[in-house]
């Protein structure tokens, strides 16, 4: 199955989990990446040679998009770009606790830019950044279902 492109909101999820230091490289192509609340653990796997990249994450999971477990990677690998400024004025949001309470990634965009705003990043950098990422997901091909079984990483089978 080809991956989607995945809410806008999941680009910054990946910024958070990468400057929160939640992303452990466990073999060749393999991470786990664990949930802002520090409950889950999500297995990815990517292979960008064959084209494949899998999670345990929601979105990847059950909505068919590139989660942000797989994006966190992609910018670990240098596929995408990872924008320290911005990801600094994300540090320590509970992205598991906002977007449970409020349930729409709109609203949590808002009390994210609002955040970085804070952490002196301007909603405009912060929405020119998702932008220029979201373009450049767009031109990556990758699909799941490379014959390996999925390795569920923690409490109630990975899921987020």
């Amino acid at each position: 199955m080809k991956l989607r492109s995945p809410p806008k909101i999941k680009v910054l999820e990946a910024l958070g989990a990468i400057v929160d230091g939640r992303i452990k490289q466990v073999g060749e192509g393999d991470y786990v990446v664990v949930s802002s609340d520090g409950y889950r653990k999500y297995s990815v796997h990517v292979d960008l040679e064959r084209g494949i990249a899998d999670s345990t994450d929601n979105g990847t999971t059950y909505k068919g998009y590139m989660g942000y477990p797989i994006i966190s990677v992609l910018m670990l690998k240098g596929v995408l770009p990872y924008n320290s400024k911005i990801a600094n004025a994300l540090k320590g949001i509970k992205w598991k606790e906002l977007n449970d309470k409020y349930k729409r990634y709109e609203i949590v965009m808002e009390i994210v830019k609002n955040a970085a705003r804070r952490g002196g990043v301007e909603p405009y950098e912060v929405d020119a950044y998702v932008e220029d990422i979201m373009k450049r997901l767009e031109g990556i091909r990758l699909s799941t279902g490379d014959g390996r079984k999925r390795e569920e990483a923690g409490p109630r089978g990975g899921k987020q």
